[in-house]
């Protein structure tokens, strides 16, 4: 099977649930489903809008309520760890992490270090969890002297993360965002270490459902998703596909393979027809899957797209969280936003569209009805668009803002 590169897009979107918008008020179901269909939701902090998790779940489901989120982690459907980076899990994935933990991989092995350096520390964090169930961070007082090249953490802060980092404690919830730790024993009583797979399995679930997730992958698209190895694994790949658990495809322009997971042979049948089309209008979170692999975005949509709030204010070219704009199969800009939520207003401070897009009326229409459910959503009804790179393009979304958003 050979596709097209729009139809690579196409089945990549349908895979992360991006071809229809929604056609219903959201559930929590919704909230677990999509997150499964992932396989991963990167967490991050940074709050001049939504803070990513929502945002990538509000990208795909629209309007929903932001404690789902908390409330599927504390009912342990859902848990946190280290994959493509700190992310919301799926629980049924936790043996395949346990596997990790216990192979002291990725560079966990200094946390163990670290704990051994600092046994008594160590031993009263413990006793606090045991005492109290759960605890957080603002549960040990800082020492005014205390000083840590770790984000500045104190020491209590440090141990509790490196506990984590093993897999001694989990994150048994969050409270205003913040983690909540409990014993492993406590969110997870019948876990057998036993039942951890072998790390052989682990790899070729990792790859299973990389594949999955992106639809059609290149096998130089594969390690950057749960950040699996790189050496060797374009071999791997064909391993799976001659075992017959991949299927071998092409994406027209690479002499290289691709390949499809056989849960998405319709999908792909009808991109290569050309009967697979997004139709959704959206904004993406800079952590979101379809950009946040640079590569990737480059090579599938021609969108060049790095996150800026890492590199100095004068050397920023789109703004300190530019969003993706993602309109029917292609990414046709970008916009810097703030929320200003004491104020209601939802400041676009500059907008960027691609070179080669055309500014149609369906265009501008459905970016402004797309803005306009976002402000709702952040309880900023009023949208506020300060520039744009193309003439006239500000105030065209205006007037749409205007005279018809919902």
């Amino acid at each position: 099977m050979e596709l097209s590169r729009q139809g690579a897009r196409d089945l990549l979107l349908a895979a992360q649930g991006l071809t229809v918008p929604p056609r219903r008020a959201a559930r929590k179901a919704d909230v677990l489903a999509t997150i499964r269909a992932m396989g991963v939701l990167q967490i991050d902090t940074i709050n001049v809008v939504a803070r990513s998790p929502y945002l990538v779940l509000w990208s795909r489901l629209g309007d929903f309520p932001l404690p789902w989120l908390e409330a599927l982690l504390s009912e342990h459907v859902l848990f946190e760890f280290w994959s493509h980076e700190a992310c919301f899990l799926p629980i049924e994935d936790y043996p395949l992490y346990r596997r990790l933990m216990l192979d002291r991989r990725k560079g966990w092995r200094t946390s163990h270090e670290w704990l051994a350096e600092h046994a008594d520390v160590v031993a009263q964090v413990q006793a606090v969890v045991a005492a109290q169930g759960m605890a957080r961070s603002a549960d040990f007082a800082r020492v005014a002297t205390e000083q840590s090249g770790w984000w500045n953490w104190k020491i209590e802060k440090q141990a509790l993360e490196h506990l984590f980092n093993v897999g001694d404690l989990m994150v048994a919830g969050r409270h205003n965002f913040h983690r909540l730790y409990a014993t492993r024993a406590t969110v997870l009583p019948d876990w057998d270490d036993a039942d951890a797979p072998s790390y052989d399995e682990v790899r070729r679930q990792f790859a299973l459902r990389t594949v999955r997730a992106l639809g059609i992958a290149l096998a130089r698209w594969v390690p950057d998703y749960y950040r699996t190895p790189k050496p060797g694994s374009a071999a791997y790949l064909h391993e799976l596909a001659v075992a017959g658990e991949l299927v071998e495809a092409r994406i027209s322009g690479w002499d290289e393979p691709a390949y499809l997971h056989p849960d998405h042979l319709a999908l792909a049948e009808a991109a290569q027809a050309g009967k697979l089309h997004s139709r959704v209008t959206t904004l993406l979170s800079p952590f979101d899957p379809i950009i946040w692999d640079r590569t990737r975005a480059r090579d599938l949509f021609d969108f060049d797209y790095t996150i800026e709030c890492y590199t100095p204010q004068p050397k920023r070219q789109y703004g300190y969280f530019s969003l993706g704009i993602l309109h029917r199969g292609a990414l046709v800009g970008r916009l810097d936003p703030k929320a200003h939520r004491q104020a209601g207003i939802m400041e676009v401070k500059a907008l960027h569209f691609e070179p080669a897009v055309r500014l149609t009326d369906r265009l501008l229409r459905e970016l402004a009805e797309t803005l306009q459910r976002f402000a709702h959503w952040h309880a900023t009804p009023t949208v506020t668009i300060r520039w744009a790179n193309v003439a006239g393009a500000a105030e065209r979304l205006t007037e749409y803002l205007a005279t018809g958003a919902p």
